[in-house]
């Protein structure tokens, strides 16, 4: 049996094993999809070396930006983003390769493209500075569209800090997009640190958590009259995406 899993520090959110679990079984594939929680990334060999057929991860919070230097082959929108979260392992005469792949960055495009697209000229602010973080900044500059970091420790040009958020800054970046964990199930009743007395309805929120699709953060900026987007075609997507790079 091939083994398929998710690599990443806690995993009790993920909806993951449900949906490749099920293609497998639909597609009458003899795959299982695993969990492999990890608190460092110096698990990762033994997990390899331990799980002989295993053939392709999932990588999630916090290893989007720590795997590279470890991987084989790095995908040219890898190298681009810093970040990945799918790799696939080649058994080559006893040899194992390892290649990664950012299929999110499909995933977040085909969602925040339309609003792009029916918002001309509309600025950004993106919530945190990780893996998700870089994959929407590499998406917005396809798109052109200006953006800033949000980060708890602004250190950068193009990062700010959450003290930093004006009313004047919520109107000229309308577009927010929460890169961080932070709602994440269990912790449901967790939001983003901004001001959401400054949201109104000129402004769009979108959320690259999937479970809950309804967070905190974005029911709180729907109260002020936003347009919310939940993560969850974004997950579709990338998880289609990492589905067809596996089965090449």
């Amino acid at each position: 049996m091939d083994v398929y899993g998710l690599i990443g520090k806690s995993l009790s959110h993920s909806r993951s094993p449900e949906y490749f679990n099920k293609r497998f079984k639909d597609k009458g594939i003899d795959a299982e999809y695993r969990l492999f929680e990890i608190d460092t990334i110096d698990e990762f060999e033994g997990i390899i070396q331990d799980t002989p057929n295993l053939k392709g991860l999932n990588v999630t919070i916090p290893y989007k930006r720590s795997f590279g230097h470890m991987i084989d082959e790095l995908s040219s929108e890898v190298r681009k983003t810093g970040a990945l979260n799918t790799i696939k392992l080649i058994h080559d005469s006893g040899k194992i390769i390892t290649k990664a792949y950012n299929t999110d960055i499909r995933g977040f495009e085909t969602s925040i493209k339309p609003i792009i697209d029916h918002n001309t000229g509309i600025k950004a602010l993106i919530l945190g500075s990780g893996g998700a973080a870089h994959t929407a900044s590499y998406v917005f500059r396809r798109l052109g569209v200006f953006y800033y970091f949000i980060s708890r420790k602004p250190a950068k040009v193009v990062h700010m800090g959450y003290n930093w958020i004006t009313k004047d800054l919520v109107e000229e970046y309308r577009l927010i997009v929460n890169c961080t964990p932070i709602g994440m199930y269990p912790n449901v009743d967790d939001a983003p640190k901004i001001p959401y007395e400054y949201i109104n309805g000129k402004n769009i929120c979108f959320d690259c958590i999937y479970n809950p699709e309804d967070t905190l953060f974005l029911k709180r900026a729907k109260l002020n009259g936003a347009t919310v987007i939940s993560g969850k075609q974004m997950f579709d997507v990338q998880a289609n995406r990492a589905w067809e790079i596996w089965m090449e």
